[in-house]
């Protein structure tokens, strides 16, 4: 096939073809004529108008469009509990401008008295786009321009996200499709802010790979003052630095990092402390939220009426189970027969903070998509994660429905139902880490690494030799920093 062939053609790339790499997607091609002829060259020979980043970028407008038609009920009647619930089309955007004061003008964390549950880049956004909206008040139309602008500014940061995606794979730019058209964004991508973190993070990695590094930092320490989870990052390349002896490349992206967290940080924090620390504050001391395993655990437990936990146990249980998943992914990194890919790592820490965290919004899916395309590009596994993560979006609604505002009795989910659809999430986030490590193990599964790919999204660790790594069953075989030195 021609997508294994060498990736160079008189300083082209040759681009890999779903069509013909993908066994579902050459499945569904089927009935248009099946996969791209053999005798084609994507990458070498001119697409004309259509080159893959129009193409996607139309997709991702698409489906930016479908996500705002799916909250057509909403738009027209007002964001009202309970019928926000049913129909699904909730978002926390007309909540947050009634309730913490944005329509009066009480810029997040800045205004006085402001106790706004988010980090300062979020904060910033939702202060900046309320100004924009004209009037007074909080009648329905200026909710729905709200809205409507933040919508807006999704839309775009998912188009960033998508291209940064796809650039940072040379060979396989349309594996951003799964980006562009993943049902988690278009479901979930307007509740909440989180997209900005998500296109910061992938502009972050898309300089990572190109060895830029300072720029890199930055961008990854912006997407940290949007939402913490970006962070994590910096944890892969640390045990990339680990098992390569390249530290240089994790000091200088984290330095970087640090420092435009702090400039982002530092005047509000200088000018109103307790506004600035409240997310923190906030963060620390809430329960276990919906969807969560351990909200999940304590519906259960509160049916069987046994002792459910308490919030003191949910934090220890939560912070030591993320904390173990961290040492089964370092040993994964440490122990591979190849060094992983940075896509990979990332994935798994993210994935692994995602199942063991007090807290699981809905929205949080859209965390792990870019990173899913990079990691495990494989359309079957990634089409059955999101039909199982959309019925848990729905479930939740339901749910909610049903406790927030007693609604009639046909439209509510009952909590067993509730459960299994958490259950189902977790197994399916928890498939895809054990489907990651295997390719880890096993680079002959990688999609990536089967087409003469080292890791395209490594920057300075791709094509690096092994200085660090264990051998549990002949430790005589670990590459160990002295000797690698020696046998230099």
């Amino acid at each position: 096939m021609e997508d294994t062939q060498p990736p160079e053609h008189r300083g082209r790339l040759r681009l890999v073809v779903p069509s013909r790499s993908d066994v579902l997607l050459r499945n569904f091609t089927e009935v248009v004529g099946g996969p791209l002829g053999s005798r084609t060259a994507p990458g070498i020979v001119s697409p004309g108008i259509f080159t893959v980043e129009r193409v996607l970028v139309l997709l991702t407008v698409l489906a930016a469009l479908a996500g705002i038609l799916l909250k057509g009920y909403c738009r027209a009647n007002g964001w009202e509990s309970p019928t926000q619930f049913y129909a699904t089309c909730y978002s926390d955007f007309p909540e947050l401008f009634r309730n913490r004061g944005l329509a009066d003008g009480n810029f997040p964390i800045l205004g006085t008295g402001s106790q706004f549950e988010y980090p300062v880049l979020t904060a910033l956004i939702a202060g900046v786009t309320a100004w924009l909206v004209p009037g007074t008040g909080t009648p329905d139309a200026r909710i729905l321009a709200y809205f409507d602008i933040n919508a807006g500014l999704l839309a775009a940061a998912a188009a960033v996200t998508v291209l940064a995606t796809a650039r940072m794979s040379a060979r396989r730019p349309w594996d951003a499709a799964m980006v562009a058209l993943a049902p988690g964004i278009i479901l979930a991508g307007t509740i909440n802010w989180d997209l900005w973190a998500v296109a910061l993070l992938a502009v972050g990695m898309y300089f990572f790979s190109r060895k830029r590094l300072v720029l890199a930092g930055v961008f990854i320490g912006l997407a940290t003052a949007a939402k913490l989870y970006p962070l994590l990052i910096l944890g892969a390349i640390l045990l990339l630095a680990i098992r390569t002896g390249r530290f240089q490349p994790f000091l200088k992206t984290a330095g970087a990092a640090a420092v435009s967290w702090a400039v982002v940080n530092l005047p509000f924090a200088v000018a109103n402390f307790p506004g600035w620390a409240y997310f923190f504050q906030f963060s620390a001391d809430r329960g276990a939220g919906y969807s969560s395993p351990w909200f999940a655990y304590n519906l259960v437990l509160g049916r069987l009426r046994g002792q459910e936990l308490s919030d003191a146990a949910v934090d220890l249980l939560s912070l030591g189970l993320f904390v173990v998943g961290c040492a089964l992914i370092t040993l994964i990194a440490l122990t591979a027969p190849r060094r992983p890919r940075l896509a990979q790592l990332a994935f798994l820490v993210v994935a692994a903070f995602i199942l063991t965290n007090k807290v699981y919004s809905p929205q949080f899916v859209v965390w792990l998509i870019p990173l899913l395309a990079l990691a495990r590009p494989r359309w079957r596994d990634f089409l059955v994660w999101q039909g199982i993560e959309s019925l848990h979006w729905a479930a939740v609604w339901m749910y909610l429905g049903q406790v927030t505002s007693a609604g009639s009795s046909q439209h509510n989910l009952d909590m067993p139902y509730y459960v299994l659809a958490v259950a189902a999430h977790m197994m399916a986030v928890a498939y895809l880490m054990a489907r990651v490590a295997w390719d880890i193990y096993d680079p002959t599964y990688d999609p990536i690494r089967r087409h003469h790919l080292d890791d395209p999204h490594g920057g300075p660790f791709t094509g690096a030799p092994d200085r660090f790594r264990l051998n549990l069953r002949r430790r005589t075989r670990s590459t160990l920093p002295q000797k690698a030195a020696s046998d230099d």
